[in-house]
């Protein structure tokens, strides 16, 4: 038998890609290898671990006691009136989705070489992929604080939620390409320079104290609150809280700015990612 020649190709792939060309339609059209991505990542996380999918709920309540009895009790850092075990929950889940994502997608390169050497699809599908499993462990343990809000709340504690929680789908996008603009931006650079992926894990913990995870921003002196405040993370953070608990601040401009370095960040991750993965496979 002969091969059919009269038929039309269905996929061309072209190795020459101006820096702006970022194909984001063919991202769309690799929709369904993105959903078996997350499925893999969230199922494989924890499957051959003996609590299994319990480790998405533990985690955030052992960090958030942890914060409880050194920051709370120990230091006793202000939490603007909030009960604390709260305060430290949500910033802790706010901040582990982010964490999560940074982490995980930093590797994207590195992670799945044997996989990009064998089958050709658009590469950044596997970082999206990673956001947004990251973003069902977001949900289940968003609904974990909810419900220990909700325990507080019949126990007679007011709780101030507003009208401000509908800007928190906006905050969970910014949240999720800052986490996927840095990560792929460090998986670019660590093709070449794989120092910095042990650096990762250790300037994620730094981050997280210069964000308002586990202080409000009006505890900071003032002549280094400004520090904090140029962290985008911290409005977002303070937003989230002011949203649930009536705690924090918001100012919009702040909430601009945060909007306006994600926007950037993405933009420059994506540029790097699809300048660096024309060439990565000659280079491990």
């Amino acid at each position: 038998m002969t091969p059919a020649t009269d038929q039309p190709w269905t996929l061309v792939i072209r190795p020459e890609r101006r820096w702006l060309d970022l194909r984001l339609a063919e991202v769309w059209r690799y929709r369904d290898l993105i959903g078996l991505f997350v499925r893999r990542d969230f199922v494989a996380a924890y499957k051959q671990t003996m609590l299994g999918p319990a480790w998405y709920l533990i985690q955030p309540l052992l960090t958030s006691f942890t914060f409880l009895v050194i920051f709370g009790r120990i230091a006793q850092l202000p939490t603007e009136g909030v009960p604390q075990l709260l305060f430290y929950m949500l910033g802790t889940v706010v901040w582990s989705y982010f964490a999560a994502s940074l982490t995980l997608t930093s590797n994207t390169f590195t992670a799945n070489t044997g996989l990009f050497g064998k089958v050709y699809f658009p590469r950044i599908v596997v970082p999206i992929s990673m956001v947004l499993s990251n973003l069902i462990t977001f949900a289940f343990q968003f609904v974990l604080f909810a419900l220990t809000a909700a325990l507080y709340a019949l126990g007679g504690t007011t709780l101030h939620v507003n009208a401000w929680v509908a800007v928190l789908p906006l905050l969970l996008v910014m949240l999720a390409g800052l986490g996927l603009g840095f990560g792929i931006i460090v998986s670019s650079m660590t093709t070449r320079y794989r120092d910095l992926q042990y650096l990762v894990a250790f300037g994620t913990q730094l981050l997280m104290f210069a964000s308002p995870v586990i202080y409000p921003l009006s505890s900071v002196p003032a002549r280094y609150r400004w520090l904090v405040a140029a962290n985008p993370l911290t409005p977002i953070l303070e937003t989230f809280r002011y949203a649930l608990l009536g705690a924090g601040s918001v100012s919009a401009a702040h909430l601009a700015y945060a909007g306006i370095v994600t926007i950037v960040v993405l933009t420059c991750g994506m540029l790097t990612f699809t300048r660096i993965e024309r060439t990565f496979m000659d280079t491990v």
